[in-house]
């Protein structure tokens, strides 16, 4: 009986451990199977991916291990993702704040524009918990913004610094008349540098507004035909006096059938930009020539206008700057001739707003050669030189 009962207990005890060791054999494999297969992603509240898709800042929704769950287009093309992560640092250091408290967080941040390089990007990041274990991330791109804003401070400082010179002149050759009330020649002297300071402050103001114009003007929304042969002799009558002046021959050589598309003021300023600065740093006894040519096998099809100077000519480290406004190759000699360093900023603005591009071309010693190119708007029927 005893016997018999001890075998009883014993395979039982069998039968435990082998009911054991299946259940354990079989929970095994379902962790390994949980450690084999990546955890599925989080969900997202209903009808946020689409908004993503047409959002146009970039938008970025991250899970609880700074995994992207889901990037905008623009997100990947503004470089933010790459592999499925956050590249830049500042941004995740927001992100792990809002996961922490829930608080919704705004910042401005400067972000590295790529792996290479110093270059950086500034943005207006705003971060947002999303559901329980999302943070959704709106990266606003700020650099253009940025970038104009800094150009118009520049602008008014130059502008205000420009204006100060012939201010401050008139001020002190006005006390120098007065003091010299009894003495004609003197009168005389003080009065002329007056007119001369007078007139560049015109010429200043005058530069200024027609920038502040074109900026808020687009040629191309209301275009008209325009003739470039009236354009160039146009711009070539308001330089007219001043070459006579010096004795220099200005040569114009533009087809009657040369037709563009834009705003004709605009491109008479341009072009009388361009040959008022050949006129004025040339020496006497020279010649300023004025030619349109027609650009062969370009597509849209283009014509080319250059004003050509005998003058000193542009030292080679300044032609990449000669655009700027204000900038000036001999600020001294520009005082004396009158140039305000806006002229060439006003034809660079002209020129983009019409499509088109202006370029420069000089030696010392060998003058210089001025290039604006343009879309035309009409088939030329007659070869142009």
């Amino acid at each position: 009986m005893d016997a018999q009962l001890v075998a009883a207990v014993a395979g039982l005890v069998g039968l435990l451990t082998g009911v054991f060791a299946t259940l354990a054999f079989s929970a095994s494999e379902k962790e390994q199977r949980a450690d084999a297969d990546p955890k599925p992603p989080p969900l997202m509240p209903p009808g946020v991916a689409h908004v993503l898709a047409v959002l146009r800042s970039s938008a970025v929704v991250l899970d609880e291990e700074d995994n992207v769950v889901r990037a905008s287009p623009t997100a990947y093309s503004f470089g933010i993702v790459r592999n499925g992560r956050i590249l830049a640092d500042e941004l995740l250091d927001l992100a792990r704040k809002v996961r922490r408290d829930g608080e919704i967080r705004e910042a401005e941040l400067e972000i590295p524009r790529g792996p290479l390089g110093g270059g950086t990007l500034s943005v207006l990041a705003r971060v947002a918990p999303l559901g329980s274990t999302l943070v959704l991330l709106l990266v606003e791109d700020r650099t253009e913004a940025r970038r104009v804003d800094e150009v118009r401070r520049d602008f008014v400082a130059n502008v205000s610094h420009e204006l100060k010179t012939p201010v401050g002149a008139m001020a002190l050759l006005s006390e120098a008349l007065l003091d010299a009330a009894d003495d004609p020649e003197a009168v005389r002297r003080f009065a002329g540098r007056m007119q001369t300071e007078a007139a560049r402050l015109s010429h200043l103001v005058q530069d200024v507004i027609d920038l502040s114009r074109l900026q808020g003007h687009d040629p191309l929304r209301a275009p008209e035909q325009v003739k470039l042969h009236d354009v160039v002799a146009e711009a070539v009558d308001r330089s007219r006096l001043a070459a006579e002046a010096k004795s220099i021959h200005i040569g114009m050589a533009a087809p009657e059938n040369v037709v563009v598309r834009g705003d004709a003021q605009q491109l008479v300023m341009a072009l009388g930009n361009l040959v008022e600065n050949a006129v004025r740093h040339s020496p006497n006894d020279t010649r300023v020539s004025v030619g349109v040519r027609r650009v062969v096998g370009g597509s849209p099809e283009l014509v080319e206008v250059t004003v050509t100077d005998e003058g000193p000519g542009i030292p080679e480290g300044d032609l990449e700057r000669i655009f700027e406004r204000f900038y000036r190759v001999d600020a001294a000699r520009s005082r004396n001739t009158g140039g305000t360093g806006l002229g060439l900023a006003i034809v660079k603005h002209v020129a983009l707003g019409h499509g088109g591009e202006v370029t420069v071309w000089s030696a010392e010693g060998t003058g210089s050669t001025f290039t604006l190119r343009l879309p035309l708007a009409a088939a030329i029927t007659e070869e142009i030189a």
